[in-house]
Parts: C-alpha cells; structure tokens; sequence
C-alpha cells in the first residue's frame, strides 16, 4: 500500500513535467502502458478479491487517472514533436 501512495506521489510531477516540456522525447509509449497495465490489474484484483483492501481501489485509481493524463499529454506531444519537424 506504502508503495502505491508513494509511487502516486511522482505522477503529478512527470504529468507537470510532460506538459511543460512540449516534447515526447525522453518518455516512453510502452512504459506508461505497462504502468497503466498494472494499475488495472490492480483494480481489477481489488474488485474481485473478497477481502477487505477496497480502500485501495481509490488509490488505484487516482494513479490510474494520473497515467492517463500522462498518457494523452505524450500524444499531445508526440503530435507537437511533429509538427515541430521541417518538411522536406
């Protein structure tokens, strides 16, 4: 759970970071995936799990809200680097 919260607490910071820079260089398409991947199979472990650990579905989702953001701030991004590139 520590690790959830504390892994949640770098996102607000790359999403800034991404939004700022203007740029998809340095980020990696595959990478967020795979987090987001996570994150669902968390979700999903959570909901389908009959113990007491749903408090953890807020976190999972926060996180998972915050990768998405990241996400379509990269496509954003990645359209920008391209427009950016000179015709030839």
């Amino acid at each position: 759970m520590v690790m959830i919260f504390c892994f949640g607490a770098a996102w607000p910071a790359s999403i800034a970071k991404s939004w700022r820079s203007r740029t998809a260089k340095g980020k990696s398409l595959f990478f967020l995936l795979i987090i987001l991947s996570g994150y669902a199979a968390g979700i999903t472990k959570v909901i389908i799990s009959e113990g007491s650990a749903g408090f953890l579905l807020i976190p999972y989702i926060l996180n998972a809200v915050m990768v998405s953001a990241d996400l379509m701030i990269y496509f954003r991004n990645t359209a920008l680097d391209k427009a950016e590139q000179p015709c030839p």
